[in-house]
């Protein structure tokens, strides 16, 4: 079962196990198109590899997929949205979508976000911004996983933070970064592969910096840039989770040790109509002098180009759009092994010269 699998594949699995396990089609395709985002733009701690805990949390009645978030208030270009606990994949898209009509018509909106859960990568919802000619901030917090600085042990998460802008040609300029040194999924996926981590990324439980990811696992990860990453990992959970009225710093649920409580994560939207300021070709036609002059620079030694922030992603996703996903065989069985649960197959890999079946088949 292992090999390159083409996105549109894996998508359809992802979103008729979901649909398997009682999710609605409406949520389960946005939710599968979320997760297949991210390993196409090899983010893949944020990929396809989410899925059986989130599964596990439906399975868990820990988010309402029936729930369909709604506007509990608005003021013109600002809005505050109740998720409903459905997933954040989903929140996040009616979000965005409500960002995407008000900055049409005031020209910026601003809408936050309660009652939510993991919504993956920010990019996704930036990029889609960006197709449509707007830009975009998008942040989420996140359940506790990191020191502030001078802390021991975890208060506030790796805290998302995305800012996207549309270019003439290629690439978006999209920055999507976590706040800690690294994105706790990273170290999730290492642990996963049995691999260690680099020194630097994470401390144990004692506070001791460690290459262990099991025990970064069961410690914390580190803010980066010491105490700046700290400082926007707080302003991200401020206006995410404090203003929002979404949880914040220890009460945002784990995702993965909390089945008590929903985990109220909060999201924030900050998207602009880039015409308010200049015709879009022309706001275009000046970004991309900007780009060769930033392309033109001396290189460092080591580096055969320089890139902006999105261009590795945009490329690696056409790459894997034409080529196909390889997941890692550990990762390939315990997908397979949920589909066949539930009645559906694993999509066949793409054939050498061909492409996959584009189909993905109930009952196997």
């Amino acid at each position: 079962m292992s090999g390159a699998i083409r996105a549109e594949d894996l998508g359809g699995f992802c979103a008729a196990v979901f649909e398997a396990a009682g999710v609605p089609p409406r949520v389960a395709a946005v939710v599968a198109r979320s997760l297949v985002c991210a390993d196409l733009r090899g983010v893949d701690s944020h990929g396809v590899l989410r899925m059986p805990i989130y599964l596990k949390r439906v399975a868990g009645k820990m988010i309402d997929v029936a729930a369909e978030p709604r506007i509990e208030r608005e003021d013109g270009a600002t809005v505050r949205i109740d998720g409903g606990n459905n997933f954040g994949a989903y929140v996040g898209q009616k979000a965005l979508e409500v960002a995407l009509d008000r900055a049409g018509r005031h020209g910026v909106a601003c809408v936050g976000v309660r009652a939510s859960n993991h919504f993956g990568t920010a990019a996704f919802f930036a990029e889609q911004a960006t197709a449509v000619g707007y830009a975009a901030i998008v942040m989420s917090n996140a359940s506790q996983t990191m020191p502030p600085t001078g802390g021991l042990r975890p208060f506030i998460g790796t805290n998302p933070l995305a800012i996207a802008v549309p270019t003439r040609e290629g690439a978006p300029f999209l920055l999507d970064m976590a706040t800690s040194h690294v994105a706790r999924g990273k170290i999730l996926s290492a642990a996963k592969k049995g691999e260690t981590i680099p020194l630097g990324w994470a401390i144990d439980r004692q506070g001791r910096p460690t290459t262990d990811a099991d025990a970064a696992l069961d410690g914390a990860v580190l803010p980066v840039g010491g105490a700046k990453g700290s400082g926007l990992s707080m302003g991200i959970d401020i206006l995410s989770g404090v203003l929002t009225g979404a949880g914040y710093g220890p009460h945002i649920r784990n995702m993965y040790e909390d089945w008590h409580a929903p985990q109220n994560v909060g999201h924030f939207f900050l998207v602009l109509d880039i015409r308010r300021f200049l015709p879009l070709t022309m706001f275009t036609e000046r970004l991309a002098d900007y780009i060769a002059l930033l392309k033109a620079e001396p290189r460092a030694d080591g580096f055969t180009e320089i890139l902006y922030a999105g261009e590795h992603e945009h490329r690696l996703a056409t790459a894997r759009r034409a080529g196909g996903i390889v997941l890692p065989p550990a990762l390939v069985d315990e997908l397979s092994a949920l589909g066949r649960e539930r009645g559906v197959a694993w999509p066949a890999p793409i054939a050498a010269g061909g492409s996959g079946s584009g189909k993905v088949a109930a009952g196997a």
